[in-house]
C-alpha cells in the first residue's frame, strides 16, 4: 500500500525539499491549496458561497517548534476572522484548526494550546461562526478532547473530528453524541500502528458506517467528512432512518476533490461544507491528501511527468 509510505514521506525533510523543488508542484498543490494568504482567499470563499456552498478554513502549517510559532498560527486566525468578520457570512464560514499549530507538541503543551486556541474561537463566536478541532495521531488525541470539552463549556458550538480507523472512535463518538456536540467524521489520514487502528480499507469503511450510525442517532450534529459516493449514500440512509431534517447534518469534503458533487449536493438541499486550506506551509497537508485516496496520487504523477 502508497498510502503508509506516502505519509512517511510527509515527515522526511528531504522529500520535502526534493518535492518542493519540482517545477510542477505548485500547478498540482494549487488544486488541492488555492492560495498563500487571506487576500488571496477571499475571493475564494466569495466565489463557493455563492454557489451555494459553505466552508471550513484551515489555514495550513503544523511543524511548530517555539512558543513564538504558535503565537504566530493564533494571530493567521484572528486575521482571518477579521476578513470574515466584513463578509458577514456568519456561520457558513467556519474555521478548523490543529492544536499542534497553536504549540501541543512543546512543553506545557496542553496549557498552552488551550491558551492559544481560546482568543480564536472567542473571536468565531462574536462573527456568529464556530471552530473545529481537527484530529491529529492518536498520540494527541487526549489532549485534544480535553481542550475540545473546556472550549464547550463557554462555546458548546465547538466542534471536534474523530477518524474511523481507530479502535477507540466509537466510544468517544458515543459519548459526544451524547453531549450534543458537532463531530465530523472522516476515515483517518495519518500513519498509525495496527495496536490502535484498523489497516483495511474493507475494515475501516465498516467502522465509519458503524460510528456514522452512532452519530445520526445520538443528539449531537453529524458532519460527514467523505468523498465516497457509497458512503454518502449511506449517510443519506441513516439521517432519513434517524429522522433528521437536511439541515441536522452536513456533508464535507476537501478543495479540488470531486467539486461537481459539491454542487450536485447543495442543489439537492443538503449542506454541503468545503474544508478550504491556505497558507505557505502546505507540505504535510499536500502529502496526506495523496496518501488518502490513489486518484490524487495518480493525478501529481501524471502532471510531473507531462510538465517534466
Amino acid at each position: 500500500m502508497l498510502g503508509p509510505v506516502i505519509l512517511a514521506a510527509s515527515r522526511s525533510d528531504r522529500m520535502r525539499r526534493l518535492i518542493s523543488a519540482a517545477p510542477v508542484t505548485k500547478q498540482v498543490v494549487d488544486r488541492f491549496i488555492p492560495g498563500e494568504t487571506v487576500d488571496d482567499i477571499v475571493p475564494i470563499i466569495e466565489e463557493l458561497t455563492a454557489d451555494g456552498l459553505e466552508l471550513t478554513m484551515d489555514v495550513v502549517g503544523e511543524d511548530i517548534t517555539t512558543p513564538g510559532q504558535a503565537a504566530a498560527a493564533r494571530d493567521a486566525y484572528l486575521a482571518l476572522i477579521d476578513r470574515l468578520g466584513a463578509l458577514d457570512l456568519g456561520e457558513r464560514v467556519e474555521m478548523s484548526v490543529k492544536l499542534s499549530m497553536f504549540g501541543q507538541a512543546l512543553d506545557a503543551g496542553h496549557e498552552l494550546a488551550l491558551a492559544n486556541v481560546r482568543p480564536v474561537v472567542e473571536a468565531a463566536a462574536a462573527i456568529g461562526t464556530t471552530v473545529t478541532l481537527d484530529a491529529e495521531d492518536h498520540t494527541t488525541l487526549d489532549s485534544m478532547f480535553a481542550i475540545h470539552d473546556a472550549l464547550r463549556e463557554e462555546f458548546p458550538q465547538t466542534g471536534c473530528v474523530i477518524q474511523a480507523y481507530l479502535f477507540r472512535t466509537e466510544a468517544d463518538a458515543r459519548r459526544l453524541a451524547a453531549n450534543g456536540s458537532r463531530v465530523r467524521l472522516v476515515k483517518g489520514a495519518y500513519k498509525e500502528p495496527a495496536e490502535v487502528a484498523h489497516q483495511q480499507k474493507r475494515e475501516i469503511d465498516k467502522a465509519y458506517v458503524r460510528i456514522l450510525r452512532i452519530l445520526m442517532d445520538g443528539a449531537g450534529y453529524p458532519m460527514v467528512g467523505s468523498h465516497d459516493p457509497r458512503l454518502i449514500t449511506i449517510a443519506q440512509e441513516l439521517a432519513h432512518r434517524a429522522g433528521r431534517k437536511l439541515d441536522e447534518y452536513e456533508f464535507q469534503m476537501l478543495y479540488g476533490i470531486r467539486s461537481d458533487e459539491h454542487l450536485r449536493l447543495a442543489a439537492e438541499g443538503h449542506r454541503m461544507r468545503v474544508y478550504t486550506a491556505y497558507g505557505t506551509d502546505w507540505y504535510g497537508y499536500f502529502m496526506r491528501r495523496l496518501a488518502e485516496k490513489p486518484a490524487n496520487l495518480r493525478f501529481f504523477v501524471r502532471s510531473m511527468i507531462s510538465k517534466g
